[in-house]
Protein backbone atom coordinates (compact mmCIF):
# COMPACT_ATOMS: atom_id res chain seq x y z
CA UNK A 1 0.00 0.00 0.00
CA UNK A 2 3.01 2.05 0.37
CA UNK A 3 2.64 3.26 -3.73
CA UNK A 4 -1.13 4.04 -3.22
CA UNK A 5 -3.03 7.04 -2.93
CA UNK A 6 -3.76 8.65 0.54
CA UNK A 7 -7.79 8.88 -0.26
CA UNK A 8 -7.73 5.27 -1.02
CA UNK A 9 -5.74 4.07 2.00
CA UNK A 10 -8.08 5.87 3.79
CA UNK A 11 -11.36 4.86 1.95
CA UNK A 12 -10.06 0.96 2.66
CA UNK A 13 -8.95 2.07 6.92
CA UNK A 14 -12.67 3.29 6.91
CA UNK A 15 -14.15 0.41 5.60
CA UNK A 16 -12.43 -2.03 7.78
CA UNK A 17 -12.67 0.40 10.92
CA UNK A 18 -17.01 -0.03 9.96
CA UNK A 19 -17.06 -3.80 11.29
CA UNK A 20 -17.17 -3.90 15.42
CA UNK A 21 -15.55 -7.07 15.19
CA UNK A 22 -12.60 -5.76 13.13
CA UNK A 23 -12.23 -2.70 15.83
CA UNK A 24 -12.21 -5.76 17.92
CA UNK A 25 -9.34 -7.68 16.40
CA UNK A 26 -8.05 -4.46 16.00
CA UNK A 27 -8.11 -3.38 19.85
CA UNK A 28 -6.45 -7.07 20.67
CA UNK A 29 -3.83 -7.00 18.73
CA UNK A 30 -3.04 -3.33 19.75
CA UNK A 31 -3.12 -3.89 23.79
CA UNK A 32 -1.72 -7.20 23.39
CA UNK A 33 0.52 -7.57 20.53
CA UNK A 34 0.77 -10.21 17.74
CA UNK A 35 -1.66 -12.83 17.96
CA UNK A 36 -2.53 -15.81 15.62
CA UNK A 37 -6.21 -16.03 14.27
CA UNK A 38 -6.74 -18.78 17.04
CA UNK A 39 -5.60 -16.76 19.80
CA UNK A 40 -7.98 -14.01 19.11
CA UNK A 41 -10.97 -16.72 18.47
CA UNK A 42 -9.59 -17.72 22.17
CA UNK A 43 -9.72 -14.09 23.57
CA UNK A 44 -12.75 -12.71 21.61
CA UNK A 45 -16.44 -13.67 21.34
CA UNK A 46 -15.59 -14.65 17.37
CA UNK A 47 -15.68 -17.83 15.63
CA UNK A 48 -11.81 -18.72 14.50
CA UNK A 49 -13.65 -18.83 11.00
CA UNK A 50 -15.08 -15.01 11.27
CA UNK A 51 -11.92 -13.99 12.53
CA UNK A 52 -10.15 -15.51 9.59
CA UNK A 53 -12.09 -13.21 7.24
CA UNK A 54 -11.85 -10.23 9.43
CA UNK A 55 -8.04 -10.36 9.41
CA UNK A 56 -8.19 -11.11 5.27
CA UNK A 57 -10.06 -7.55 4.87
CA UNK A 58 -7.88 -5.69 7.66
CA UNK A 59 -4.93 -6.97 6.02
CA UNK A 60 -5.98 -6.13 2.74
CA UNK A 61 -6.72 -2.55 4.03
CA UNK A 62 -2.81 -2.78 5.13
CA UNK A 63 -3.64 -2.31 9.28
CA UNK A 64 -2.08 -6.00 9.73
CA UNK A 65 0.50 -8.02 8.58
CA UNK A 66 0.58 -11.53 8.39
CA UNK A 67 4.06 -13.16 9.96
CA UNK A 68 4.89 -16.38 9.31
CA UNK A 69 5.68 -18.23 12.62
CA UNK A 70 6.50 -21.88 14.17
CA UNK A 71 4.31 -24.72 13.16
CA UNK A 72 2.65 -23.08 10.10
CA UNK A 73 0.86 -20.62 12.21
CA UNK A 74 0.56 -17.03 10.87
CA UNK A 75 0.48 -13.90 13.59
CA UNK A 76 -1.17 -10.95 12.97
CA UNK A 77 0.55 -7.87 13.89
CA UNK A 78 -0.40 -4.33 13.69
CA UNK A 79 0.68 -1.65 10.94
CA UNK A 80 0.45 2.13 11.82
CA UNK A 81 1.20 3.79 8.49
CA UNK A 82 -2.46 3.01 7.07
CA UNK A 83 -4.10 4.30 10.64
CA UNK A 84 -1.65 7.92 10.15
CA UNK A 85 -2.79 8.23 6.65
CA UNK A 86 -6.60 7.93 7.52
CA UNK A 87 -5.93 10.85 10.33
CA UNK A 88 -4.00 13.17 8.41
CA UNK A 89 -7.04 12.65 5.92
CA UNK A 90 -9.26 13.42 8.75
CA UNK A 91 -7.32 16.47 9.95
CA UNK A 92 -7.58 17.84 6.45
CA UNK A 93 -11.37 17.22 6.61
CA UNK A 94 -11.11 18.82 9.82
CA UNK A 95 -9.34 22.05 8.67
CA UNK A 96 -11.60 22.76 5.88
CA UNK A 97 -14.57 22.79 8.20
CA UNK A 98 -12.47 25.14 10.53
CA UNK A 99 -12.27 27.30 7.87
CA UNK A 100 -15.85 27.37 6.36
CA UNK A 101 -17.63 27.21 9.42
CA UNK A 102 -15.21 30.22 10.65
CA UNK A 103 -16.06 32.07 7.54
CA UNK A 104 -19.81 31.56 8.02
CA UNK A 105 -19.69 32.49 11.75
CA UNK A 106 -17.76 35.76 10.67
CA UNK A 107 -20.56 36.04 7.72
CA UNK A 108 -23.35 35.65 11.19
CA UNK A 109 -21.41 37.97 13.15
CA UNK A 110 -21.10 41.04 10.46
CA UNK A 111 -24.41 40.09 9.77
CA UNK A 112 -26.07 40.42 13.21
CA UNK A 113 -24.54 43.80 13.28
CA UNK A 114 -25.63 45.41 10.46
CA UNK A 115 -29.59 44.28 11.92
CA UNK A 116 -31.20 47.69 13.56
Amino acid sequence: MADTDPEEVAVAVFAALADSSRRAILAELAARGPATATDLADRLPISRQAIAKHLALLSGAGLVRAVPAERRRVRYHLESAPMATAQSFLAALARDWDRTLHTLSTYLDRDQETQP
